[in-house]
């Protein structure tokens, strides 16, 4: 079970050395891109099963709610609320930050229309944890590839880092407070977000121990698999 310990990201033989790398090598780049379709694929997965929204949508939700604002509008505003607790925190983005909104996005959008909306309500639940497990994977590929996360992973580093907390808990206890907040400003909350919530923190640590676990190169006093 050293998986639900990992508390940093770890390094491989395709690592970039740096976040602020914009001339990563193809391995690099190719695995971030690879990443972050499994991400958006795993997004898709949870829209499409209709079993409840993500975390973060339901605090937009109640932002909308309180504000007038648009749910699109109220998303926005919290990624940038996200990104302001980098600078406390001194995360460091790089060209998966700008790549991670872009190829998420795209793949959501292609993806959705050929994804299964079932009717059984025990078919949208397997559905939305094969979304929680492909996000996870798809976590672990982008973030080894150290190239910058995006801004809800960036901000569970920089917490990591802080704290000195396990990975999951950390992501666990984010993702929590996001439904929380939320919900008490009346946004929306399902069987799915719940299981999102509780769920994505170890999908991501079972993630990128898998991915290190296979990839060539691991270096063991950056990966600290121990706790």
């Amino acid at each position: 079970m050293k998986f639900l310990l990992l508390k940093t990201v770890p390094v491989v033989s395709w690592s970039s050395k740096k976040p602020l790398n914009f001339a990563p090598g193809l391995a690099t780049l190719s695995l971030l891109n690879l990443g972050l379709i499994c991400f958006g694929v795993g997004e898709a997965l949870l829209i499409a099963a209709g079993a409840g929204v993500s975390p973060w949508t339901v605090l937009a939700q109640g932002i909308s709610n309180i504000s007038d604002w648009s749910i699109g509008f109220s998303t926005f505003v919290v990624s940038v609320g996200v990104l302001l607790f980098w600078i406390p925190l001194q995360q460091m983005p790089g060209l998966g930050t700008l790549l991670n909104a872009i190829v998420i996005s795209a793949a959501i959008e292609l993806s959705l229309p050929y994804l299964p909306t079932p009717d059984l309500y025990a078919l949208k639940i397997v559905e939305v944890l094969i979304g929680i497990l492909l996000v996870g994977l798809g976590s672990g590929i982008y973030l080894i590839a150290n190239l910058g996360p995006g801004p809800r992973d960036g901000l569970m580093l920089g917490l990591q880092r802080v704290t000195s907390l396990p990975i999951a808990v950390v992501r666990t206890t984010i993702e929590i407070a996001a439904v929380a907040i939320g919900w008490l400003l009346g946004g929306s909350v399902g069987l799915g977000t719940l299981l999102f919530a509780f769920g994505i923190g170890y999908a991501v640590s079972i993630g990128l121990y898998f991915v290190a676990h296979f990839s060539p190169g691991t270096e063991p006093t950056t990966s600290k698999f121990d706790p």
